[in-house]
């Protein structure tokens, strides 16, 4: 069974990034349990201070890093603040890019995309995570750009977006990030 992680940038409790991500896991549950899928939650993650960082560090860091090693792919929604991802993203990324050379990322299928109450989706923030991410040893998962805008008005009482036209380039993107892992460990196609 293959790995997939799955990563807010956002800590609102109705956050549409986390609507975008369990859409993502409904539309993931649907490949009969071929995927098992996890969650890095950045809240949980301390501060980035290289004195912490020694030994096995911080166990929810450990705990991350260790969840990341273990997957096959993540996939990444954030919201742009003032043009770039969060801060909390970015510092959970400073922790898993380390130690030095030995990046959880390092090589792994990554999917990005944006959403947020804005009319562009945070799409502002997709270059500069896409940067981070390069830096940080990702392999970004090529797919369409999916930046969604007007988001807070697309989520449902179920907590996921049901809006059609959103849930396909979701879907999208699964199929792509569903691709990666299946070329990476050469998985068959589900009939």
């Amino acid at each position: 069974m293959a790995r997939i992680v799955l990563v807010s940038g956002s800590l609102r409790r109705h956050s549409v990034n986390s609507a975008a991500l369990a859409t993502i896991r409904g539309i993931l549950d649907r490949y009969d349990g071929e995927f098992h899928i996890t969650e890095i939650r950045v809240a949980d993650l301390p501060h980035y201070d290289e004195d912490l960082d020694v030994g096995p560090g911080p166990a929810a860091v450990s705990a991350a890093r260790e969840l990341l090693i273990a997957s096959d792919a993540a996939i990444i929604s954030t919201p742009s603040y003032n043009g770039a991802m969060t801060g909390t993203l970015k510092n959970a990324l400073d922790w898993l890019s380390r130690p030095w050379k030995a990046s959880s990322l390092s090589g792994k299928p990554v999917a990005l995309l944006t959403a947020s109450p804005g009319r562009y989706g945070g799409a502002d923030a997709q270059p500069d995570t896409r940067r981070v991410l390069e830096r940080c040893g990702a392999v970004l998962i090529d797919h369409a750009r999916v930046a969604i805008g007007n988001a807070e008005f697309l989520v449902g009482r179920d907590g996921t977006i049901t809006e059609p036209s959103v849930v396909a380039e979701l879907q999208g993107l699964v199929e792509a990030t569903v691709a990666a892992v299946r070329g990476r460990h050469r998985l068959p196609v589900a009939a």
